[in-house]
């Protein structure tokens, strides 16, 4: 698939096709659902085990697993019809969310029934991500991945304050039922409204897992689809610090409750306001070009925390840092011209759960550092790091020139 260097997409356009509006639904409503689940389960689980370790186990099971179930379990994406394998996970999710609503489930029962959504979960989102090439092609593609990003960061927020009203007024499991129809709600939406299409390959004789990683070393051979996927999950990885430590940060400087809440509403704020931007006004080329300045621009801001900025000063950084990650659409774009055509599925299978899995890992890393040292250091040397490493993974230039004869997998 090529991308015209003139045409720009916008978001009506993508909202203008049916079956992109169905999975778009679905995925208002996937993340909706599961963003208030864990905020269920972490309750539940704390309500019963009185361990702030077990409650924060919850998170960790739906962050782990995208690299098991997203590296292992790649190859369903090709051997099975889209359509059905969509569908199969959310009922499947459903399940298991109907399940832990049984009453006197045991605390460990409850967490291997999160882990096993944590494992259908990027099976759901490689799926979702293999079937947007399928249904819209060109700039509509990367303005629709856009799309998807801006209604992750707004579930975030919305999904947790819906989270606690629920709870107000029924109990945990009480809004695991309600979430489970979420997700029924999902399967029977996509059920109805996508096409039918067959699967990419037989399964033939190989092993589900043993495809998933022959798949995976098949992409890992391709040098511009490996510095893609690498330079895609480095940046974000370590421009999450100022994130993963805005608590102890803002219990540092005096912030205050007020003030934490505004502090880690900033980067999402910065996140979307960069992806309008940068879908509105460069045209696609551009935004190839602009791919490693944006990256930067995530991590310049970052460094002068170690001046230890007042509250304004260190939300206008976030906001400007969170600009940054509007580098993502030229990744997106530089993904679907560089990957071979029978390994794109996977290829962004692979790119969703990779991207999820290393910010997990980010995440712990800049908490683990912070044990022993300052959060605004901790912050600084991660940011300087980034830094040094956007140069050196960077797309090179010859990846940048779009492709109108595509390579083919060996």
């Amino acid at each position: 698939m090529t991308h015209p260097t003139g045409a720009r997409g916008r978001y009506r356009d993508a909202l203008a096709v049916p079956e992109f509006r169905t999975l778009f639904l679905s995925h208002v409503l996937c993340m909706l659902g599961t963003i208030v689940t864990q905020f269920a389960l972490t309750v539940l689980v704390y309500r019963q085990s009185g361990s702030p370790l077990l409650a924060a186990l919850v998170f960790t099971v739906a962050f782990v697993p995208y690299l098991f179930g997203g590296v292992l379990l790649s190859a369903l994406v090709d051997r099975v019809a889209i359509r059905r394998l969509l569908v199969g996970c959310n009922l499947l999710t459903a399940a298991l969310a109907a399940a832990m609503t049984l009453p006197g489930l045991p605390v460990t029962v409850v967490l291997v029934l999160a882990l096993g959504m944590g494992l259908v979960a990027p099976v759901f989102a490689g799926a979702r991500a293999a079937m947007l090439p399928r249904v819209l092609d060109g700039d509509v593609y990367i303005a629709a991945r856009s799309l998807f990003r801006l209604v992750a960061q707004g579930a975030q927020v919305s999904g947790f304050a819906l989270g606690g009203l629920l709870l107000i007024v029924l109990t945990p499991r009480a809004a695991l039922v309600i979430n489970t129809g979420t997700f029924l709600l999902s399967a029977a939406l996509l059920a109805a409204g996508l096409t039918a299409r067959p699967a990419v390959s037989a399964p033939g004789t190989q092993s589900l897992v043993g495809d998933s990683l022959t798949g995976l070393g098949r992409i890992f051979r391709q040098v511009r689809l490996r510095r893609v996927l690498v330079f895609g999950w480095a940046v974000p990885a370590l421009g999450v610090a100022p994130e993963a430590l805005a608590a102890p940060y803002a219990d540092l400087a005096g912030f205050g409750t007020a003030g934490l809440g505004l502090l880690m509403s900033a980067l999402p704020i910065g996140t979307v306001l960069g992806e309008l931007l940068c879908l509105w006004l460069p045209s696609p080329a551009r935004r190839l070009r602009l791919i490693a300045p944006l990256a930067l621009l995530v991590f310049l801001p970052q460094l002068l925390f170690g001046l230890r900025p007042g509250l304004p000063s260190a939300i206008a950084l976030l906001v400007l840092s969170g600009i940054g990650l509007a580098h993502h659409l030229g990744l997106d774009q530089l993904l679907v011209d560089v990957a071979p055509e029978k390994l794109l599925g996977r290829a962004l299978s692979v790119q969703t759960a990779g991207l999820m899995f290393w910010q997990g890992v980010g995440f712990a890393v800049a908490g683990a550092a912070a044990q022993f040292a300052a959060p605004s250091l901790v912050i600084t040397v991660t940011a300087a790091l980034g830094l040094a490493l956007v140069p050196f993974l960077r797309p090179r230039r010859d990846d940048l020139a779009n492709d109108d004869a595509r390579r083919t997998a060996p």
